[in-house]
């Protein structure tokens, strides 16, 4: 596979078992740790796959099932469905519109799985349900990693990912600096796509003394701010 530009003319060679020198066969998709990758990097094709995967477990669902109530609902969305959605999405994040409609699809279509409630508005049937959209949960995920980060809760060099921004008194006192990036790829890696997010959050959310706190902080920050369940 050739990421980049620059490279696809170059040519990878492999001794076999024969000692026969052969060229490597040309990709421009793999799977590697449950994740399908591309050569543009682009996180379009997980998304797809992993939409789809959702989409055939909710199928079986429906079909199994007569009748879900509330409680039945959360423990198989939960267990079968959302993990297909949200595996390793640190990674591969998806920031087109496009992609991230696919994904929301998904949970817009399995809540109305609910018989009470499947005739009311998504957002009310998420705020009923106690769940977030995917693209808060993927926010409030990316949000506590980061806490986790600076505050030394994971055995990680903070340094590799943040840069504490200094000579600014406005905001928590964990605010970060926030690199130029020229490639839009760049711009979503978890580390550049976070620093806005983390840099609004006031300073009682960021001091939280464990990582509980902090979650349960921030679901109460979001629900005042009229952005959360």
């Amino acid at each position: 596979m050739h990421l980049g530009g620059n490279n696809e003319q170059f040519e990878y060679l492999m001794t076999d078992e024969a000692g026969t020198r052969r060229v490597l066969d040309e990709i421009t998709e793999e799977k590697d740790l449950g994740i399908w990758i591309n050569s543009d990097l682009k996180p379009t094709l997980q998304c797809t796959r992993a939409a789809n995967k959702a989409m055939g477990v909710l199928r079986s669902i429906k079909k199994t099932f007569k009748y879900i109530d509330k409680r039945c609902f959360l423990i198989l969305y939960k267990t079968f469905i959302r993990p297909h959605l949200e595996y390793c999405v640190q990674a591969w994040s998806p920031y087109y519109k496009k992609d991230m409609d696919l994904l929301e699809k998904v949970q817009r279509r399995a809540t109305k799985l609910v018989h009470s409630i499947r005739n009311l508005e998504y957002e009310r049937r998420l705020e009923i349900l106690g769940l977030y959209s995917l693209e808060q949960r993927r926010e409030r995920g990316d949000l506590i990693e980061t806490y986790k980060i600076l505050t030394d809760k994971e055995n990680i060099n903070s340094n590799q990912f943040f840069t504490l921004a200094t000579g600014t008194t406005r905001g928590n006192p964990l605010k970060l600096f926030k690199n130029r990036s020229r490639l839009q790829l760049r711009q979503h890696f978890f580390s550049q796509r976070v620093v806005n997010a983390w840099n609004a959050l006031p300073t009682f959310v960021v001091e939280a003394k464990t990582v509980n706190c902090f979650k349960n902080k921030l679901d109460l920050h979001w629900t005042d701010m009229g952005t959360g369940t």
